[in-house]
């Protein structure tokens, strides 16, 4: 009967007993674009849990086109949509799951994190935060196609802090939504990514 692949007790000791990652927000502030309050949520999912993950192609950071369906069959994926680059929470997020990139590996995931910012926003981004493991895409132009198609492009033209988890089979088995204006817990994510990696 095949293991069940779990997060290492080490690693999950290691993410309990994290400091916040506010550190990150430190390290960028004299570049960080403050928005202030926003409304929490301001869109309507358009996706849920049972639903086939619509297919989209969008170009990368790292100069190659990524298509949503070149995982199928071979990795489950996560998509992490945030509203925009030199923000704080999002300055914040995204380098928080460079602290869980082993729980991704042993449960076949990948991440693929979604702005409506341009390539080279996303760029000068990424490297400031110090790289992620990810692959970063921007949903640029058409403007926030990809955003709407899943139904978290905001009337101001960003996306909502969304997170999409999607089986090798490319089906939806988790669509959330979150405040905009507060980080996820990471523990909502490790979670959904152990679920994707049972047998």
């Amino acid at each position: 009967m095949p293991m069940r692949r779990i997060m290492p007790p080490v690693m999950l000791l290691l993410l309990l007993l994290s400091p916040p990652l506010g550190a990150q927000e430190n390290q960028l502030q004299d570049n960080i674009y403050d928005p202030g309050k926003l409304k929490p949520i301001d869109s309507q999912l358009k996706v849920q849990a049972g639903d086939p993950a619509p297919d989209f192609t969008l170009p990368a950071v790292s100069g190659r086109p990524i298509q949503l369906s070149q995982y199928r069959g071979e990795k489950n994926v996560v998509l992490s949509f945030v509203p925009a680059a030199w923000t704080p929470v999002c300055s914040g997020q995204w380098p928080g799951y460079n602290l869980v990139k082993d729980l991704f590996d042993v449960n076949d995931t990948v991440m693929l994190g979604i702005t409506t910012d341009n390539i080279p926003t996303l760029h000068a981004w990424t490297r400031e935060m110090g790289g992620l493991w990810f692959d970063v895409l921007s949903d640029f132009w058409p403007h926030g196609a990809v955003a709407e198609t899943y139904g978290v492009l905001r009337s101001d033209g960003t996306a909502e802090r969304a997170m999409i988890f999607i089986d090798k089979k490319g089906i939806i088995s988790a669509a959330m939504v979150f405040d905009i204006n507060h980080r996820p817990d990471l523990k909502v994510c490790v979670d959904e990514v152990e679920k994707l990696g049972q047998p």
